[in-house]
């Protein structure tokens, strides 16, 4: 038995000095926490900025999930000029939903992207067909995926924040609403991966092969 618990403490004490350069490595990430850039906080819109910006929704069989995203950008003020919502065949309800959404709202339309390319995928192409069919007028484009909840003042704080800090593209990182036991327990352990991998949400980067942006909620635009 003495051997064996020799054996069993080596063991663990190998696994746990293993693990000291990946712990350093999370705390070194966790340690930028404090200088990252804060959480935006809601911004006012301006007459200057009316009609700026289009959205871009790309959606299949997202009926379930999509009204509280259609409904939050309802709740967007004139700097929206138009939400695009490209839609890729959906089995369900997904398009009466935008519809009814446009009977409320004209700045709603949807389209239905082309087949799928061979060196395409799904999401990437419905964003280039919505991105195709923006508005020459707007300055700047907003990509939202169907399950988001925009809040009211959102695209008016990105478009200030843009303009202020001379940002192209701003790529935010949404607080997750988790409701199942299984999200609850694998959410979490995505997270702390990404912050292994790419430090803490806003915090600055050495280089630009670091950087990883969030696809559920991005803002660019072309000042040139």
């Amino acid at each position: 038995m003495a051997a064996l618990d020799v054996i069993f403490s080596s063991i663990a004490v190998f696994l746990l000095v293993g693990q000291l350069p990946a712990i350093a490595i999370l705390l070194s990430r966790l340690l930028q926490g404090p200088s990252r850039h804060p959480p935006l906080l809601p911004k006012h819109p301006t007459p200057d900025l009316l009609g700026q910006v289009s959205v871009i929704v790309p959606t299949l069989n997202e009926a379930t999930r999509i009204t509280p995203c259609l409904q939050g950008l309802t709740h967007q003020s004139y700097e929206l000029r138009e939400v695009i919502v490209v839609d890729s065949r959906s089995q369900d309800q997904t398009v009466a939903l935008v519809e009814a959404a446009q009977q409320r709202d004209p700045r709603f339309r949807v389209i239905t992207d082309d087949p799928l390319p061979a060196e395409w995928v799904g999401r990437p192409w419905a964003l280039h067909t919505g991105l195709l069919h923006t508005s020459d007028k707007s300055e700047w484009v907003l990509g939202i995926d169907a399950d988001t909840q925009p809040l009211p003042g959102l695209v008016a704080t990105l478009i200030n924040t843009a303009t202020a800090e001379g940002y192209d593209l701003i790529s935010l990182a949404p607080r997750f609403i988790l409701k199942y036991p299984g999200e609850l327990w694998l959410q979490p352990a995505l997270l702390i991966t990404l912050l292994y991998r790419f430090g803490a949400a806003g915090a600055a980067s050495p280089g630009s092969e670091r950087v990883m942006a969030n696809g559920q909620c991005f803002f660019v635009g072309d000042r040139s």
